[in-house]
């Protein structure tokens, strides 16, 4: 599969999950907090199942377990110093209005987008079925992203055409990240190693630190964890279909 076709794979997959997540958001005209739950609870169980049983294991086996742990490690750091700056800017955008906000929060997702594009770049160097794998992994990762878009933006002005398309935009960071890594992911299997420590690492601070306890938030009771449940379940169907 060629360099091109990677990258129009990687773009079309978060563009369909984020812009997905926003249609449901302006269908419902306002957040529903139980149904932000399950679909959170979801995305979580299945990026915690392929991260454990696939990434972080591909990564082991194709640059050894040092490398794996390197990789995981800089990417754990790498969320926290973006988590981090994030937490500046929600008290930035505390005070502004709904589409300040939502822009902001746009930009912090375009920004942690890169790094999903360089899993599916470098996951597509690694095997056809193990690259389309992550890419439906993160597709539905990125519902529940759109739909953390669209729903302040649905509070502004802006018609809902508008709304849709400048969710979709978010998608760009994951075509510059998916170019990234089919290019670079010919180079050696260190880099390939790295990078998908690397996804794992930010994926599972993202998961444990944000996906998970604004799950539990939204839905008091035993929803978030059962929806959660079944991502795992899900993902680990996904790892055998794939397999």
């Amino acid at each position: 599969m060629n360099i091109l076709t990677i990258t129009l794979i990687g773009t079309l997959v978060c563009a369909f999950g984020t812009t997905f997540g926003a249609f449901l958001i302006v269908i419902l005209k306002k957040t529903n907090n139980i149904l932000m739950s399950s679909i959170i609870g979801i995305a979580a169980g299945l990026m915690l199942s392929v991260v454990t049983f696939d990434l972080i294991p591909e990564s082991i086996e194709t640059g050894g377990l040092l490398l794996a742990v390197v990789g995981t490690i800089i990417g754990i750091a790498f969320a926290i110093i973006l988590d981090y700056f994030l937490s500046y800017l929600n008290i930035i955008k505390k005070y502004g209005k709904h589409l300040k906000t939502a822009l902001l929060l746009a930009l912090a997702l375009s920004a942690h987008n890169f790094p999903e594009g360089l899993a599916i770049g470098t996951g597509f160097i690694k095997g056809i079925n193990f690259g389309f794998k992550i890419a439906i992994v993160i597709a539905f990762h990125d519902i529940p992203e759109g739909a953390a878009v669209a729903a302040p933006l649905l509070q502004s002005s802006l018609k809902r055409w508008q709304i849709l398309i400048l969710t979709a935009l978010t998608a760009l960071p994951t075509a510059i990240g998916t170019y990234f890594g089919a290019v670079l992911g010919n180079i050696s299997n260190v880099f390939v190693s790295l990078c998908l420590g690397f996804a794992s690492g930010t994926m599972l601070y993202i998961v444990v630190g944000e996906l998970i306890p604004e799950s539990k938030e939204l839905s008091k009771g035993i929803l978030s964890t059962l929806s959660t449940l079944l991502g795992l379940l899900l993902g680990l169907l996904l790892v055998s279909f794939f397999g």
